[in-house]
């Protein structure tokens, strides 16, 4: 995978903690930068951390599955943009209203599950886990540290279309290596 490739996927993946983000910042009044960086920081060393985990649990059985290793990718990456989407429909917030240690790792989990599915997908596509994960931990941590910051302004409408967009984004890539493996190769 491309350099570009991987920051768009990194975009792509971050739009679930963008939005959990943008719920804290409409519940939690307090914008200040301890929580800024709280909230940026949890979201992307979890975003981070997953991919590599799930690439090593892949690794085991990945040449075992070579001759369809795209078709996984592209079933993984379709899977976890189409339920990115069907999630967008959803206006709600179900987050506590206290900035709490327990509640960041709760939700720092919750938004980084398609993380490791995207690592079990990287462990078919030869790509540089450590730099991939860099790369989707320091993207994650951009992007909630600024949603977190214009919840409370922009709102719901907001939630619903990065979560679309970031499942558009899954999907178009799950595509183009599908593509690029059946007809490129």
């Amino acid at each position: 995978m491309s350099l570009i490739s991987i920051l768009i996927l990194a975009i792509g993946l971050s739009m679930d903690a963008f939005a959990a983000s943008i719920c804290q910042g409409l519940q939690i009044k307090e914008n200040n930068i301890k929580n800024t960086l709280s909230i940026g920081l949890c979201f992307g060393i979890f975003q981070a951390i997953m991919p590599i985990i799930g690439y090593f649990l892949a690794s085991s059985f990945a040449n075992s599955i070579k001759a369809i290793d795209h078709w996984v990718a592209f079933i993984l990456l379709f899977i976890i943009g189409f339920q990115m989407i069907k999630e967008s429909k959803d206006a709600s917030c179900e987050i506590s209203h206290g900035l709490s240690l327990k509640s960041l790792f709760s939700l720092g989990i919750a938004t980084s599950i398609d993380a490791m599915a995207v690592g079990v997908s990287f462990a078919f596509l030869n790509v540089n886990i450590f730099s991939s994960s860099t790369i989707i931990g320091i993207t994650t941590f951009i992007l909630s540290s600024i949603a977190f910051k214009i919840g409370n302004k922009l709102g719901m409408k907001i939630k619903q279309i990065s979560e679309l967009i970031g499942g558009v984004i899954l999907i178009l890539l799950g595509t183009k290596i599908l593509i690029e493996h059946l007809f490129l190769q």
